[in-house]
C-alpha cells in the first residue's frame, strides 16, 4: 500500500503539469506537454528498469541474510544509477528535437514541447537517483519512507506549478522547472535516508564500495527490464506518431486521457512492482508457498483495483477529464478523450493479470518468458493500430490497446502455468 500510494503522488507530477497547462496556458500546452510523454517514458524506462536489477539482487541477498554483500550490491547500485543517468542527460540533450521532428509535431506545439523536454532532461539525475533509493528500501522492507518524501514533493510541485505559471506566467518552462525542482528535492531527501539506513546495519567484514561481479548479476536483470519497458516506449512512441497526423485537437484529447490510463497502469504495475521484490526475497529465502501465496493475494488486490477504477471513470470520466481543458476547449477534445477512456478501460482487467503474472517470474529471475509476453504486446498493439487506423481513425490505437493487453496476457499466463520459471531446487 505505501508503495501504491508512492506511485499515485508520482503520477501526480505529470498529471498537475498537464491540468496546469490545459487550464491556465492554453490547448496547445496540453498537447505539447501530452506530445512529450512517450519520449520522458524512454528515460523513465532506463530509470525503471535500472532500478528493478537493483531491487531484485538486494531483495534476493536481503531474504538470503548475506548482508556484505547486500551493502556491496546498495554501493554498487548508486554508483551504476549516477553513471547511467549522466549517460542518458547527454544523450537526451542530443535526441530529444530529432525525436518530437520524427513523431510529425505540428508546428504550433513544437518550440513549448522541445523546451519541456530539454528541461526534463536536466533532471534525470534527480529521476534515476530517487527511483533507485525507493526500489533499495523496498528490497529491504521499507516502502513507507519514500512515500513521505514523495507527498512532501508532489505538494511543492503543486505550488511551484501555480507560482511559475499563473502567478509569474512563464508557460510551458514554469511547468517544467516546478517538476525539476520538486523532484530534485525528493531524491536528495530519499538518497540521504538510504546511506543512513544502510549504515545503520552490521556486517560482520568490511564491504565493497563497488563490485563488477554484483553488476553483472544486477545488469542480468535490469538489462531486459530496461529492453522491455524500452519497445514499449518506443512502441508508445510510434503510436503518438499516428495520433499527431490527426491533428492538435486529437493530440490534447488524446493526451488528457492518456495521462488518466497512465496513472491507472502504473498503480497496476505497483502491485506487480511490490510482489517482484516479495517473489525475489522468497526465492532468497527458497520458499515456494510463499511465492504462490503472494500471487494469488496480488491478483486478489488488482481485480479489486480493476473494479473501482473502472467505477471512477465509467462514473466521472468527463469531469475528470473537464479538469484539463480550460473554456476554449472544443467538443472534439472531450470527445477524442471519452472515448479513450471508454474502449480501455474494460480492458484493464487484462494489464493487471499479465503484470502480475509476469511479476513473478521477473522476481525469480525467469526473464525470458517477462521478455516474450512483452514483445509480443508491444507487436500487437502497433501493428494493430496502424492497420486499423484506416477503418477507425485515431480510435484504432485504442483499441490495439486493449487488445494488445488481452492476448499477451494469454500468453503469460501460459508461461506461469509451465512452471518453467520456478528454481530447480526451489521445484
Amino acid at each position: 500500500m505505501p508503495m501504491l500510494l508512492s506511485v499515485m503522488f508520482q503520477q501526480l507530477y505529470s498529471i498537475i503539469d498537464s491540468i496546469i497547462a490545459g487550464r491556465y496556458i492554453g490547448m496547445d500546452a496540453l498537447a505539447a506537454v501530452g506530445l512529450s510523454n512517450p519520449i520522458t517514458i524512454i528515460f523513465l524506462a532506463f530509470a525503471g528498469g535500472a532500478s528493478t536489477g537493483c531491487s531484485v539482487i538486494i531483495s534476493q541477498l536481503f531474504g538470503a541474510k548475506e548482508l556484505d554483500e547486500m551493502k556491496t550490491a546498495i554501493s554498487t547500485a548508486i554508483v551504476s544509477i549516477i553513471t547511467l543517468s549522466a549517460l542518458m542527460t547527454g544523450i537526451g540533450l542530443l535526441i530529444c528535437n530529432p525525436l518530437i521532428r520524427l513523431i510529425n509535431t505540428p508546428a504550433e506545439i513544437f518550440d513549448d514541447s522541445a523546451l519541456y523536454l530539454r528541461i526534463y532532461v536536466y533532471g534525470l539525475l534527480f529521476l534515476f537517483l530517487y527511483n533507485a533509493a525507493t526500489a533499495i528500501l523496498t528490497g529491504l522492507g521499507d516502502s513507507r519512507t519514500p512515500l513521505y518524501f514523495l507527498i512532501f514533493s508532489s505538494i511543492l510541485n503543486v505550488i511551484l506549478d501555480m507560482v511559475f505559471v499563473i502567478v509569474f506566467k512563464v508557460g510551458v518552462a514554469g511547468v517544467a522547472w516546478a517538476t525539476f525542482i520538486a523532484q530534485g528535492i525528493a531524491s536528495v531527501l530519499a538518497i540521504i535516508y538510504l546511506i543512513l539506513r544502510v549504515r545503520r546495519i552490521k556486517t560482520e567484514h568490511a564491504y565493497k564500495k563497488f563490485d563488477v561481479g554484483v553488476l553483472r548479476r544486477m545488469s542480468q536483470i535490469a538489462i531486459p527490464s530496461i529492453l522491455q519497458q524500452s519497445f514499449v516506449s518506443i512502441g508508445q512512441l510510434c503510436v503518438q506518431s499516428l495520433i499527431n497526423s490527426f491533428g492538435s485537437a486529437v493530440i490534447a484529447g488524446f493526451s488528457a486521457a492518456f495521462k488518466i490510463n497512465t496513472f491507472a497502469v502504473n498503480c497496476i504495475c505497483t502491485i506487480a512492482n511490490a510482489l517482484s521484490s516479495y517473489t525475489a526475497q522468497n526465492t532468497g529465502a527458497r520458499n515456494l508457498k510463499r511465492i504462490k501465496d503472494g500471487y494469488r493475494a496480488a491478483i486478489g488486490v488488482v481485480a479489486v483495483f480493476y473494479v473501482i477504477i473502472s467505477a471512477v471513470l465509467f462514473g466521472f470520466g468527463k469531469p475528470i477529464l473537464s479538469l484539463f481543458m480550460d473554456d476554449s476547449a472544443t467538443k472534439e477534445v472531450l470527445t477524442v478523450g471519452l472515448h479513450f477512456t471508454w474502449v480501455v478501460t474494460p480492458f484493464y482487467i487484462a494489464v493487471a493479470f499479465k503484470t502480475v503474472t509476469d511479476a513473478v517470474m521477473r522476481g525469480a529471475g525467469a526473464m525470458r518468458p517477462f521478455m516474450i509476453t512483452t514483445f509480443f504486446d508491444l507487436f500487437l498493439r502497433v501493428v494493430l493500430a496502424y492497420l486499423l487506423s484506416g477503418w477507425l481513425g485515431y480510435s484504432a490505437v485504442y483499441w490495439a490497446i486493449g487488445i494488445g493487453w488481452t492476448l499477451s496476457m494469454l500468453l503469460a499466463l501460459w508461461f506461469y502455468h509451465r512452471k518453467n520459471w520456478i528454481p530447480k531446487d526451489m521445484a
